[in-house]
């Protein structure tokens, strides 16, 4: 399952994992958005264990959103070691997520 993540624990679930880190950034208005979020659960189960899936609502957590520089929504950052280590902008196919998500492991 995927976490809802925000400004105040962004910090501790997402850059202290020992685990890989899918991030979505999101808006509840956004129509792209909301095509991708049964895929990025997918892969939140797919990955159960190995990788931790997280959501970001740009709308209520613009701290984190500007942190890393969210123009377009969505935007999957993926975290390792605390660091972007990929990003995709837009709606994508699991294919495509899941490949990213492989590299990373």
């Amino acid at each position: 399952m995927a976490l809802e993540v925000n400004d105040a624990n962004f910090e501790e679930i997402v850059l202290q994992s020992d685990k890989p880190v899918l991030v979505d950034f999101w808006a509840e208005w956004c129509g792209p958005c909301r095509m991708v979020a049964p895929v990025v659960q997918e892969l939140a189960e797919d990955y159960a264990g190995k990788l931790i899936v997280a959501k970001v609502d740009v709308d209520s957590n613009p701290g984190t959103a500007a942190k890393y520089g969210i123009r377009n929504i969505p935007t999957i950052l993926f975290f390792k070691g605390g660091e972007v280590v990929e990003k995709h902008v837009g709606a994508a196919p699991k294919t495509t997520l899941a490949s990213k998500v492989e590299s990373i492991l």
